[in-house]
C-alpha cells in the first residue's frame, strides 16, 4: 500500500486536487462548548401544542411537508407518531433526495404551483438563499432558543428539527471481535469485498464525510479504498446490504453508536479521528397554504419529548441530555460540524464531486425514494 500523503501537503495542494478554499477548514468546528446564544430579534412561540393544533383544524386541517432522505418509510415513524398526537390533521409527508426536491421547489415558485408547507431538507445553501429571496417564514417555534447555536439561523428562518451523524457502521455479528474502528482500518486488505459505500459525488454528506477523510489521511488512502473491490450504492441501500449480511460494513452513512440486543449494526464514533454531523433543518414556506400547521409542525419536533425519543440517540436542543456512553454532538473532540459554510461553496462541492467520481465511477442506479416528478403530494 502505498503511504499517505502528508496532510500539510493535502492542503498546501488541495485546488488543484479538487479541495480548493476546504484546506483552510482543518479542525473540528465543535473541539469547543457550543457558542453563547447570540442577540436575535423575534420571540418563540407561545401557544401551546394543543393551541396550535386547534387553530391548525381550524385553519384547513392539512399540511404538506417535502423531507429530504432515501425512501418513503424513512418518515414512517413521523407520520404515524404525529398523526397519533394531532388526528384530523391531514399530513401528507413526501421523500426524496434533498436535492431533487430543492429543485423542484424551485420549479414550482417558478410556475406559482407551490406544495408544500414545509421544506426539511439537507441542502443547507438552499434555506439562505430562500431566506435571501424572501420565501421563507421567519418564526421561532418554542424551545427555539434551546436548539445548538450552530443547527439554526438566529432570525428564525429555520431551524434543525433532527441531528445527524455520518460515519460507518458494521455488521455486529459478521465483524465479531475483529470489528474496524477507525476509517484507516477502511483500507485492510481482510475487508476487501466486504464494504458497501454510498457514493461521496451523489450525496453532499457523504462527500462531506470523504472531504475530511481526504485532509486527514490524503488522496492515497482514497485510492486505497477505492482498490477494495466496494459495492456503490445509493441511498440507505449500503446500510440495508449491511443489515441482509451482503456486506460487513457500509460507509458514508448514519446510525446510532447505541447498542440494544437486538441492534444488527453499530455506528462508530471514531476517536482520534474525523467523523461529521450537522443539523437537518425544516423552514415554513412564506408561501405555504397550511400556515398554522407548520407551525404545528415545528413546535412539535422542536419539544422535549419528542426530542428525547430520537431513534439515534441525539437531539438538536442543548438542554436534552442524551443516553449513557453518548455526547451531545457538538461535544466530541473529532467531530466537524462545518457543513453549512461546505454546502455554500456550490463550486468547489461540484470540483469534489467529480474528482471522486474518477477514484469510484460515475453514479448507477434508481434513485431509492423513486421517481416522484413536479407536484408530489399535490
Amino acid at each position: 500500500m502505498s503511504s499517505f500523503i502528508s496532510r500539510r501537503r493535502v492542503l498546501a495542494t488541495g485546488t488543484a486536487l479538487g479541495l480548493g478554499a476546504l484546506g483552510a477548514t482543518t479542525a473540528p468546528a465543535a473541539a469547543a462548548s457550543p457558542a453563547a446564544s447570540r442577540s436575535a430579534t423575534g420571540a418563540e412561540e407561545t401557544r401551546t401544542l394543543d393551541e396550535l393544533y386547534e387553530a391548525a383544524l381550524a385553519e384547513d386541517g392539512k399540511l404538506v411537508i417535502y423531507a429530504g432522505g432515501d425512501f418513503q418509510a424513512q418518515q414512517e415513524a413521523t407520520r404515524q407518531a404525529f398523526r397519533s398526537r394531532f388526528p384530523g390533521i391531514e399530513l401528507t409527508l413526501i421523500v426524496d433526495y434533498s436535492k431533487f426536491h430543492d429543485a423542484r421547489v424551485d420549479n414550482q415558485f417558478a410556475t406559482d404551483t407551490l406544495v408544500p408547507d414545509v421544506v426539511q431538507l439537507q441542502t443547507l445553501q438552499d434555506f439562505t438563499r430562500w431566506d435571501e429571496e424572501g420565501r421563507l417564514l421567519r418564526y421561532k417555534p418554542a424551545g427555539f432558543s434551546k436548539v445548538y447555536d450552530g443547527f439554526k439561523e438566529q432570525n428564525g428562518s429555520c431551524v434543525a428539527v433532527q441531528a445527524n451523524a455520518f460515519s460507518f457502521v458494521y455488521n455486529i455479528a459478521a465483524a465479531g471481535s475483529d470489528a474496524p474502528t477507525t476509517p484507516l482500518d477502511l483500507i485492510d486488505p481482510k475487508w476487501k469485498g466486504k464494504i458497501a459505500s454510498r457514493y461521496p459525488h451523489d450525496d453532499d454528506a457523504t462527500l462531506y464525510l470523504f472531504t475530511k477523510y481526504v485532509e486527514k489521511y490524503g488522496w492515497d488512502w482514497v485510492a486505497a479504498y477505492a482498490a477494495q473491490d466496494n459495492q456503490y450504492l445509493r441511498g440507505g441501500l449500503a446500510v440495508d446490504a449491511v443489515v441482509a449480511g451482503q456486506r460487513t460494513i457500509a460507509v458514508g452513512v448514519g446510525g446510532s453508536p447505541l447498542q440494544s440486543a437486538t441492534s444488527p449494526t453499530k455506528l462508530i464514533v471514531p476517536d482520534g479521528h474525523p467523523f461529521i454531523a450537522w443539523g437537518q433543518r425544516a423552514a415554513i414556506l412564506k408561501q405555504a397554504k397550511n400556515p398554522t400547521a407548520a407551525k404545528l409542525y415545528l413546535n412539535w419536533q422542536l419539544s422535549t419529548a419528542r426530542q428525547q425519543t430520537t431513534s439515534n440517540g441525539w437531539s438538536v436542543r442543548t438542554d436534552v441530555t442524551p443516553p449513557a456512553g453518548m455526547k451531545p454532538l457538538w461535544e466530541y473532540p473529532d467531530v466537524y460540524l462545518d457543513f453549512p459554510q461546505f454546502m455554500a461553496d456550490r463550486a468547489e462541492v461540484e470540483r469534489l464531486k467529480q474528482t471522486f467520481a474518477l477514484y469510484f465511477g460515475e453514479v448507477t442506479g434508481d434513485a431509492t425514494p423513486g421517481w416522484l416528478g413536479l407536484h408530489p403530494g399535490a
